[in-house]
């Protein structure tokens, strides 16, 4: 009977124990075959010479033997290796073979478990055979002896049997088996305790072990999708999202493979497989990390280096050094370079002494997950702002997207002024205005590296070609108001500059150009009706011609300059509130912070507040002010228009209704920016400053405060006086 009780506390049952699990099935069970929900460990009924209490000892004595061979079973499925096919099979049909026949079954984590309770079962296995060697040496009572050896078992087998059958049901693995053994760890057993703590080191062995892989090489190895960092899956759907068409247009462009997809659409955080003691934000600095690793260890054949410092110190000091020292131009690099492999054996050194320690410590990942997303922070912004010239394409897009370049634009506008008063061609708008674009670069531009990376575009809307003003909304200049500017970014600037950040740019651009031209043509209207008015007086004395049209030109000189004079009042103090109070004031705060800053992400969001910025102080997010100021624009260009094709009455009447419309957009424009939701606000400092122009002389609140009454406003030539 001894030794058929030890055999049975090793899973193997006889005459005396049997398996009533056998016994139903008289072929027997396979290995494979699912974990029992219950003990079928019994002490055979037809056994008389055991008394009631012994048999009650027995069958608790061996629900060990059930226990182990549960266990033993489920670590020998999930250690299963048989799996690996032939090195003669193709990969592409091993692989999606395995795909359908083992993802469900295999996993490393419940293997690194495995192991876990392999180590536990070799240590129960040990106790059982020196209880054996004890009896077989010595007279002892058996029950009592195999009792009290194997007393502690009994503590955490039958947790470690509910354990295993949870995974088993509900089909725990990756993350999700972390979070189940984290939260079982903490009980109030002390044997248990240590068993579960065991078993959650292994499972951090892997864990660690992708973590290596991802935050120092940059690579994911998930064979089986476990990690909480997993690769997104491509899109068949007709209705993608247009920021993924944009990233595909742009990595395309700028042939840097896969990098560019990857940092924004290749990996994600896999909220189902993160373990709920990991806050997402040390996940998101895993994540970055890791992206920016690869980017660092992948960098695009095409890039070349403009400046190569191979001891920089920290600080905004060695930051300017950096712009004005050009030891190696045109340096093609290779990811060593990009990162030291003293600072990869600094990441993985981290990770080791964490993957070492016999505890998860929180507070210590999440320090060391800290310091190493710093150190690929550090390098990327090294590539990002030294060697890819961050500030020079900075630099760039505010001359041209942002007109710092003012006689560049100045001479294009000049140049396509008689193109742009008919209405554009859809098949040839572009090239049109192609024509004088390069012209205005041949003028201005002698020596910029940059210039070939600036393109103009002109998108037409149907309903602006070839229709002139009557075809456009309210909010639309003429048909011209589609032309905007790309800018060619190459690796790894695309990390920086994204599509959403040009289309920012692009829509700044269009509203700066709209008033720079609202603001030429302005100045020229004035020119044209002089020269005009110089022309008539020489008929007038040489040949007496004294034309109708000559009458009428003569009839409202004064009224007519005194609105147009208010018109450029009001456009060239919006000009300069946007381009000095703004845009130079936003400049060069983004320039101190470029230069304080040595982190990647912290840049990344300066650059993202610079826009903001710039977008919101011109009130371009504000839907009224935008349209107020759009139709404030459109009067200005139609009354220029008018005031040098008078022919007739029925342009001083238009001219009049002009005048009118656009005191009321004027007298609205003043009545919102002053409000206390705007000027009294954070969002644009120096409004007030703009206001104090426009009102010096108590004018525009003076004809608001008539607008705000509804009161309907003087003659307009009559009280349009400075």
């Amino acid at each position: 009977m001894l030794h058929e009780l030890l055999l049975a506390l090793l899973g193997y049952t006889g005459d005396l124990i049997i398996d009533e699990r056998e016994r139903q099935h008289s072929v027997g069970f396979s290995p494979d075959d699912s974990i029992s929900d219950h003990c079928t460990f019994k002490l055979a009924p037809d056994i008389s010479f055991i008394s009631p209490e012994e048999r009650d000892i027995i069958e608790n004595i061996i629900k060990l033997g059930f226990y182990y061979r549960e266990l033993d079973r489920f670590a020998a499925k999930s250690r299963n290796l048989s799996w690996i096919r032939s090195k003669n099979e193709s990969p592409l049909s091993q692989t999606s073979e395995f795909l359908k026949e083992t993802v469900g079954n295999q996993s490393v984590y419940r293997r690194a478990i495995a192991n876990g309770i392999v180590e536990f079962l070799s240590i129960y296995r040990s106790a059982v055979l020196h209880i054996e060697q004890k009896l077989m040496a010595d007279s002892l009572p058996i029950l009592a002896t195999v009792t009290q050896g194997l007393h502690k078992f009994l503590l955490f087998f039958q947790p470690l049997y509910e354990l295993i059958l949870e995974i088993e049901r509900d089909g725990i693995y990756g993350g999700k088996l972390l979070n189940l053994l984290y939260k079982r760890s903490h009980c109030g057993v002390p044997e248990l305790q240590t068993c579960i703590k065991r078993l959650l080191w292994h499972g951090h062995q892997v864990m660690y072990n992708q973590l290596t892989c991802w935050m120092v090489y940059g690579i994911l190895h998930d064979q089986y999708a476990e990690f909480f960092i997993s690769r997104e899956q491509k899109k068949n759907s007709e209705h993608e999202p247009s920021h993924t068409n944009n990233i595909q247009k742009m990595a395309h462009v700028s042939n840097s493979d896969q990098s560019l997809s990857d940092w924004y659409m290749g990996f994600s955080i896999s909220m189902g497989m993160l373990p709920e003691y990991i806050p997402v934000c040390v996940a998101e600095s895993i994540l970055f990390a890791g992206k920016a690793i690869r980017v660092l260890r992948n960098p695009s054949s095409s890039f070349r280096s403009v400046d190569v410092l191979t001891h920089q110190e920290t600080g905004p000091q060695t930051y300017k050094e950096s712009l004005r020292k050009k030891p190696s131009l045109n340096t093609t690099l290779t990811g060593d370079e990009l990162l030291p492999q003293s600072e990869a054996d600094k990441i993985e050194s981290r990770l080791k002494t964490l993957q070492e320690s016999s505890e998860f410590h929180k507070r210590s990942f999440e320090e060391a997950i800290g310091s190493i997303r710093t150190i690929a922070a550090s390098h990327l912004w090294q590539l990002v702002v030294v060697r890819a010239d961050l500030n020079g394409h900075l630099k760039a897009i505010k001359d041209y997207f942002l007109l710092a370049k003012g006689d560049f634009f100045q001479s294009f506008l000049e140049e396509s002024r008689e193109l742009m008063r008919l209405p554009p061609r859809q098949s040839t708008a572009e090239a049109d205005l192609m024509v004088p674009f390069r012209m205005a670069m041949t003028k201005t531009i002698s020596d910029d590296k940059y210039i070939s990376k600036v393109s103009l575009r002109v998108n037409i809307r149907s309903n602006q070609v070839d229709g002139g003003l009557s075809a456009l909304s309210d909010t639309s200049l003429d048909g011209w108001d589609g032309i905007s500017l790309e800018y060619s970014v190459d690796w790894p600037l695309q990390l920086f500059f994204t599509e959403e950040v040009l289309t920012r740019y692009r829509r700044i651009f269009q509203y700066l150009l709209r008033l720079k031209r609202t603001q030429m043509e302005l100045e020229k209207s004035w020119e044209s009706v002089m020269q005009q008015g110089h022309l008539d007086f020489a008929k007038r004395h040489n040949n007496r011609e004294y034309t109708k049209t000559s009458q009428q030109r003569q009839h409202h000189p004064r009224p007519m300059w005194w609105v147009r004079e208010h018109m450029v009042f009001l456009i060239r103090n919006l000009q300069f509130y946007i381009q000095v109070d703004v845009i130079e004031s936003q400049w060069n705060i983004l320039q101190s912070h470029i230069k304080e800053s040595r982190d990647f992400t912290d840049l990344v969001g300066f650059h993202q507040a610079y826009l903001s910025a710039l977008i919101s102080q011109s009130f371009l997010d504000i839907g009224s002010v935008s349209r107020i100021l759009d139709g404030i624009m459109k009067l200005c260009l139609q009354f220029c228009w008018k005031i040098e094709n008078q022919e007739d009455d029925a342009s001083i009447d238009e001219l009049e209704r002009i005048t009118e419309e656009y005191n009321k957009k004027s007298n609205s424009l003043y009545t919102i920016l002053r409000s206390s939701r705007l000027a009294g606000s954070q969002r644009a400092p120096f409004l007030r400053r703009f206001l104090l122009r426009l009102n010096f002389n108590s004018y525009f609140e003076a004809t608001a405060h008539d607008v705000m009454n509804v009161m309907r406003p003087p003659p307009a030539f009559k009280r349009l006086q400075l």
